[in-house]
């Protein structure tokens, strides 16, 4: 089997003397995508939607959302689920991954009609945070628009009871946090026996998040019998394991992570004290207009936020210590202008999806080099341009380093080479290296954590999808 390349090309294999008509929207034919045979590749080539095969009211509403062209992550993807296959993704943040799993979702759930069954969905989207389980009901509902399906939504810091009340309602499609969901399945409130179509996304974040044991728990009631997909930035062998527990024969794909072009990137090397006073100068610079500040703690992030308001500019913070209500004004002031300047974690600014943000400010460097790539993204959508600043304490330069590798980027900083001289020991004990290299690796998550994931993910195994 082909995959598709970026240049979004689908190679398909089948028997030479086989003749395939054109795909028609709605129709069966995207079928024709896989198929077993080796022979003579033919290509199509995807440069709208309609290639793709998806059903006419959900062209229609991609149509409203201004959307005509697949990013390469939605060309690989739709197929291969379109075809009934399992899934692994692996893309960054601005990829366009959740239509890459939301359009060929809403397209099966519209090929076989019914009635949303009270108490329990038919499809299930899990998503570590709030702001990302609210932005994918948002555009579940936008995709959706012109069909009959009904989406909802379970996240913790709203109102348990008006859940429950949905639920009994009956609802398509249930996009879900771990924690809320969890709890509403000890309450007896939802049942996960009809679940057709299972997505877990930003796998990641939800292992660092530490959502591991809710994750065996939801799944453990969820049919044998169901598609299922993963999507995550990074893959580390926790995840791979993961995978391999909850997957069937999944298609692979992936997007490489690199910077958006149009983001002008450079990084300010200063002491950590210097820091608050470079953000000032930053923000008080006539080119920044609306800009994303992230620190590496929530303790920071509130440190960041008094220090901008007391110099006279008007800031707030999102983080795992703000209460929903207290997220959802922070992130409208911003939306709406109130404030030109929000200060977030990295798991608190998951699905974020602002247009117009000037600049990203990297107040602590992130110890992941693709979470770099996540934040920088959050500056020049939609073909705009944008700036990108890092300020490097002498601390973090090993992050730096690692930055550089994954983007092909070259910063610099004072003293880089003699500091990679001094870096370099004159001895190592035999097994040195590989230690150091299994440390790096695990750098985004702490050890105690990777090793309770494992533990738990060795369990998982009696889960797997029946074939």
């Amino acid at each position: 089997m082909a995959m598709i390349s970026p240049t979004a090309i689908i190679q398909t294999i089948r028997r030479p003397d086989t003749r395939v008509p054109p795909l028609e929207p709605g129709t069966r034919a995207r079928r024709a995508f896989y198929s077993a045979a080796p022979s003579r590749p033919e290509r199509f080539f995807v440069t709208t939607f309609e290639d793709l095969g998806l059903a006419k009211p959900i062209l229609a509403a991609l149509g409203d959302e201004g959307h005509e062209t697949p990013t390469p992550i939605q060309a690989q993807a739709i197929p291969a689920l379109l075809s009934g296959r399992d899934l692994l993704g692996l893309a960054q943040t601005g990829s366009g991954k959740t239509a890459a799993f939301t359009l060929p979702l809403l397209q099966q759930l519209v090929d076989k009609p019914g009635k949303a069954k009270a108490g329990g969905p038919r499809a299930l989207i899990l998503t570590p945070t709030r702001e990302l389980a609210g932005q994918v009901r948002d555009r579940v509902n936008a995709y959706g628009s012109r069909t009959t399906l009904r989406a909802g939504l379970v996240i913790g810091g709203a109102s348990i009871g008006k859940q429950k009340s949905m639920i009994r309602k009956g609802v398509d499609i249930l996009i879900a946090t771990p924690g809320r969901l969890e709890d509403l399945m000890k309450q007896n409130a939802v049942s996960l026996d009809g679940v057709e179509y299972f997505v877990l996304d930003e796998v990641d974040q939800m292992l660092d998040m530490g959502f591991i044991h809710a994750i065996r728990a939801i799944t453990g009631k969820l049919p044998q019998r169901r598609q299922s997909l993963f999507f995550s930035a990074t893959m580390p062998q926790s995840i791979a394991r993961l995978a391999h527990a909850l997957l069937n024969d999944p298609v692979r794909v992936e997007v490489k992570t690199q910077a958006p072009p149009k983001i002008d990137q450079s990084v300010e090397f200063m002491a950590k004290p210097e820091k608050i006073g470079a953000l000032i100068k930053v923000v008080s610079e006539k080119s920044f207009e609306r800009g994303l500040v992230f620190s590496r703690t929530k303790h920071g992030a509130d440190k960041i936020v008094k220090s901008l308001n007391k110099a006279g500019f008007a800031a707030q913070a999102i983080h795992g210590n703000r209460s929903q209500g207290q997220r959802e004004r922070a992130l409208k002031a911003f939306k709406s202008d109130a404030i030109r300047i929000l200060v977030a974690t990295d798991i608190a600014a998951r699905g974020i999806d602002i247009r117009d943000v000037s600049h990203v400010v990297n107040f602590d460097l992130p110890n992941v080099p693709e979470t770099y790539v996540h934040r920088i993204g959050r500056t020049a959508r939609a073909g705009a341009a944008g700036v990108a600043i890092s300020f490097c304490s002498p601390e973090e330069r090993a992050d730096l380093r690692a930055i550089e590798r994954l983007t092909g980027e070259r910063f610099g900083g004072p003293g880089a080479g003699a500091e990679a001289k001094k870096s370099r020991p004159a001895r190592q004990s035999p097994g040195a290296g590989k230690r150091a290299n299994r440390k790096k690796k695990r750098s985004g998550t702490s050890a105690a954590v990777v090793r309770e994931a494992d533990r738990t993910i060795a369990g998982l195994s009696f889960m797997r999808p029946a074939t």
